[in-house]
């Protein structure tokens, strides 16, 4: 017979919790238990042991876009045309750019965005009939439905919805676009000249990702919309291709072409490098980004006293202090390269004793000098005899001898 002490509960609800028909999927709800269990201490006092039960309920799926059933069959293309592949259409086909029918529908992002089979499978791509608003399989989908974000990285040969990407543009700037360049603004046609038209486009285009320019052509009803990320602008294109804004227009939307202007250059050059620079600070640690970028007050106090170098009041600039820090690493990694001397147990022999070779500076070879100086104990020379008669150590004075 079990304990009714060491029993738990199955996990009643307490009664001082709210009920709620209808919980959010993406809330978090906490519940209270309560049990009592008896205690021979003392007079048995009643004590309430609580548990608290956290339910972590799932995101929320994915919805259906459009019904399958009111979805119609595209008409056969006429026989006797020339298909063109690249352009996806006939080549006797009189609408040019397509722009002679809206899409049939739109994504809403706040609505229709939610988990799908993808979510479950690192690096899946987007589902490029959900950005177009017709994707009927919901949370069955092999592809994501939400919007894309700096961390989906893809392959720079492969946009976000896993097509492979041309070594050019086309001739009128549709399509995926080039894998050559790093496009994050689309151009925006045929937009019906009003009022607001700047707060028109920054509205319906802000709803597919962070926007960090837009320049709009008020006369002639052309905007130029700039991403901050490039699967965003992507997206976008897809998103916005033969859509409406608010007066019934069917918008032409395709890739921007390279802008001439030096300032734009300019600028496209400086977002590269930020994004190169935010690249290597999202790799590097916190803190030693906080170092490098001056955030850190222990470093900065660390700079002001190691870096006056023995003189009060100086202030070292950062090229020298960079350079000094860089210099005293290098010694650093030098000295621990280097190997401590250790004693050995076993001296080695000395190591033979190479004479030096003489400098060839005079008349004589090496070899003949060599050679000489071995002749040079062994050949002896005499010394001539002394003759005797009557001359024999004469000597005079006199000059004239």
């Amino acid at each position: 017979m079990a304990d009714p002490s060491t029993t738990e509960p199955q996990a009643p609800v307490s009664p001082d919790a709210p009920q709620n028909p209808n919980p959010n999927p993406e809330e978090m709800t906490v519940a209270t238990n309560g049990a009592a269990d008896d205690t021979p201490q003392g007079d048995q006092q009643l004590q309430t042991t609580k548990k608290t039960k956290i339910i972590r309920r799932k995101k929320r799926p994915a919805r259906i876009q459009i019904d399958p059933s009111i979805i119609k069959p595209e008409p056969a293309q006429q026989p006797g045309m020339d298909y063109n592949i690249w352009y996806n259409k006939s080549g006797d086909n009189e609408d040019k750019y397509g722009l002679s029918h809206p899409a049939p529908g739109r994504c809403n992002i706040a609505r229709d965005s939610g988990y799908t089979r993808a979510d479950r499978v690192p690096g899946s791509y987007f589902c490029i009939h959900f950005a177009r608003g017709v994707c009927v399989k919901g949370q069955d989908c092999e592809y994501l439905h939400r919007l894309p974000t700096i961390h989906d990285i893809f392959n720079p040969n492969i946009d976000c919805f896993g097509r492979d990407k041309h070594n050019d543009y086309k001739e009128d700037m549709s399509g995926v676009g080039s894998f050559m360049r790093q496009n994050v603004t689309i151009y925006v046609g045929r937009i019906t000249v009003s009022d607001d038209i700047e707060e028109v486009v920054s509205r319906h285009f802000a709803e597919w990702g962070q926007i960090e320019r837009i320049r709009v052509l008020t006369g002639r009803g052309v905007a130029f919309v700039t991403y901050s990320n490039e699967s965003n602008a992507q997206f976008a294109l897809v998103a916005m291709s033969n859509q409406a804004l608010d007066h019934e227009e069917i918008l032409n939307v395709r890739w921007a072409t390279v802008d001439p202007n030096p300032m734009a250059q300019k600028r496209e050059a400086r977002r590269i490098e930020e994004q190169a620079a935010e690249a290597v600070r999202r790799a590097l640690p916190a803190a030693f980004v906080a170092e490098i970028e001056g955030r850190d007050p222990e470093a900065k106090k660390r700079k002001k006293i190691e870096g006056s170098f023995g003189l009060q009041g100086y202030d070292v600039p950062d090229d020298v202090w960079h350079a000094r820090t860089r210099q005293l690493e290098d010694s650093s990694q030098a000295a621990q390269l280097e190997a401590p001397a250790q004693p050995k147990m076993i001296e080695s022999a000395p190591a033979p004793v190479q004479e030096q070779q003489p400098q060839r500076n005079g008349i004589f070879s090496g070899s003949a000098v060599a050679a000489l100086r071995s002749l040079n104990g062994t050949v002896k020379t005499q010394a001539p005899k002394a003759t005797g008669g009557p001359l024999v150590a004469y000597g005079s004075d006199d000059e004239s001898d």
